[in-house]
């Protein structure tokens, strides 16, 4: 399967696995290469010396293409830009800031990069900055979102129609079914995180993955919007959340509700009432966890399954 994804990051399947805070360490994203796609290292979770670690192990687990996701608000972002460039890391996918900051420095040293938008403005402003492709991630996404609360299957062809650059779709994908969706509708590739949650692979707690699987549709809700939207699964501590709205509150209140740590608390250390959950609407699509390598099998074996129908 050969398209301008898989020339761009020289794999097998346009398949990408989204770079999770707390979930998408080396063993997810080595996993993920070794099956085809292209694994991240979520870097959002890690201090600079864990990220190097983690780019070090993924290395030694596979010969193929993989990459970070850097979120650009990082504290230490320096640190890790040049960590990245000093262990040869060839791809980088940037998000949450402006794409102009690190595309200059990073294409000057080889690398591929690509950055995560939400809407045209920002996918043009992306292109303009020099970026490879873009992510394009719709309102359905696990995690942080963004504030548009624009669909993956509108935002998709709206973005396509405008840039000239290779298009990535997320949110709301985890089967070849979706997958075929959004190629049908413009899409290059796609972004999978919320279904890479829930492998054996994934460094998620086990209460949290099996809090994936038990989600039904209308389980998560995006919220924080003061602060930055994110997805959260319906659990006490989103249930505080609201009640906490119900007071028309400050901002400061709302940081200090949300406190330090709270997603590690959830996903990492497996919290389920007072941790934050972060996940898409496509968890009430996932039933069972699974090894990154069958979930790849099980995607692309439906992807032709049903693109041979048509």
């Amino acid at each position: 399967m050969q398209n301008t994804i898989t020339k761009l990051f020289n794999i097998q399947y346009p398949i990408v696995q989204g770079g999770m805070i707390w979930v998408s360490g080396w063993k997810l994203a080595s996993a993920v290469s070794n099956a085809g796609g292209l694994g991240l290292i979520g870097a959002g979770s890690m201090y600079p010396d864990v990220l190097r670690e983690h780019i070090q192990k993924c290395k030694k687990a596979t010969d193929k293409p993989f990459g970070v996701n850097v979120p650009m608000l990082y504290p230490d972002i320096e640190q890790i830009m040049d960590i990245i460039v000093e262990e040869g890391v060839k791809i980088v996918f940037t998000s949450a800031g402006n794409p102009k900051t690190w595309t200059n420095f990073l294409k000057e040293k080889g690398i591929t990069v690509v950055h995560v938008v939400s809407s045209v403005k920002f996918a043009l402003k992306a292109e303009a900055a020099g970026v490879d492709a873009v992510v394009c991630e719709g309102f359905e996404a696990g995690g942080h979102n963004g504030r548009e609360e624009t669909t993956t299957f509108t935002l998709i062809p709206m973005v396509k129609e405008q840039v000239r650059i290779p298009v990535i779709a997320a949110g709301g994908i985890g089967s070849g079914r979706g997958m075929l969706a959004a190629m049908v509708l413009g899409a290059d590739g796609v972004q999978i995180g919320s279904r890479f949650a829930a492998t054996k692979e994934s460094s998620a707690h086990e209460n949290f993955k099996k809090t994936i699987v038990d989600v039904k549709d209308g389980g998560t809700h995006l919220t924080l919007k003061e602060l930055a939207p994110v997805r959260l699964v319906k659990n006490k501590f989103y249930n505080d959340v609201q009640e906490l709205y119900a007071s028309n509150p400050t901002v400061e209140q709302i940081k200090e509700l949300l406190g330090r740590a709270r997603a590690k608390r959830g996903m990492f250390e497996g919290d389920l009432e007072e941790g934050e959950l972060e996940i898409g609407q496509i968890a009430g699509l996932i039933h069972e966890i699974k090894s990154a390598k069958e979930v790849i099998e099980e995607i692309i074996t439906e992807f032709n399954t049903v693109k041979g129908n048509f």
